[in-house]
Order: structure tokens, then sequence, then C-alpha cells
């Protein structure tokens, strides 16, 4: 069902982190993106290394854009000293939106059983843009994408932009 204030093309950025690939071999960022086109737009895509200053400088300046209406991130969610993603842009959410972790990890564990305890997820807002941050693998992020992420996009974008 859709509500009137749905936006039907979501402007989405897509932040990859990894310290081991490259664009060529970003198998979870290109499968974002490929998911987002069938309904979205991608306006930005970028990689960067598992770095905490590069990522707040550019959470924060996504945040800010006018033509970005969400940002998914990926990789750098589990529990290796290099895996900042989570702690880094926490503390750059407005609001959270509760249960978004939780609910990933128990449907992953449906699916992958005690590892899914290994990986963080996390969403909320900051500004008016949506963040999603999501695990590096390719199965996870397809997961997230079609489960929870696609069915709400269109709906959460307009909600923000009330």
């Amino acid at each position: 069902m859709h509500h009137t204030h749905d936006v039907p093309v979501v402007k989405v950025a897509v932040l990859t982190l990894s310290d081991s690939r490259s664009e060529a071999e970003d198998k979870s960022g290109q499968t974002i993106q490929s998911l987002l086109e069938e309904h979205h737009q991608v306006v930005r895509y970028k990689l960067i290394a598992d770095d905490a200053d590069k990522l707040h400088e550019t959470v924060t300046e996504w945040a800010q854009a006018v033509d970005i209406d969400a940002i998914i991130t990926n990789g750098g969610t589990g529990l290796s000293k290099r895996d900042i993603t989570v702690q880094t842009v926490y503390p750059l959410l407005d609001k959270e939106m509760k249960g978004f972790g939780e609910l990933f990890r128990v449907k992953s564990y449906e699916q992958i059983g005690a590892k899914a305890l290994l990986s963080n997820a996390l969403a909320g807002v900051r500004e008016n843009t949506a963040i999603f941050c999501l695990p590096g693998s390719k199965n996870a992020v397809t997961f997230a994408m079609e489960a929870f992420i696609l069915p709400i996009l269109s709906h959460l974008a307009g909600e923000l932009r009330k």
C-alpha cells in the first residue's frame, strides 16, 4: 500500500568500508546498487578504508546533501579492531531505528545460526536522511535489502520529508 507522502524514487548513497576490496571487487556494494536501481536512484557511491575519520566525514557530508534521502553502508560492522562502522555512525544519529539490529540478527540466526551474533547492524536518522549500516557480506546485504530496507524505503523517505 502506498501512502500519499511516500517518495516514489528515493535518492540513495552507497558507502562500502573495506581495507581489502577495490571498487571492482566490491560485490556487496554492487549488490546494494543493483537492488536499488530497480525502483530508486543511486546518487553516490564510494569505497573507503575502515577509517573512523573518513567514515565520520562522509556520513556527515552526505546527511547534509539535499540530493540524498538515504545512506546505506556495508562493511565494518563485525567485532574486529578494524570494524568501526557502528561505533562511528551511532553518535551521529539524531534518532535510532530501535530494533533494526536486533531483528536483523534474529532473522540472520534463522539462516546462519550462532554466527549471526558476530555482526552488528544499525539504522537511524541524521537530519532528514535515513542511515542503514549493514555487514559486508553479499548474503547479508541482499537479505537486509530485501527483507527490511526496500519494503520501507519509500515510506521512510516520505516520513522524513514531513
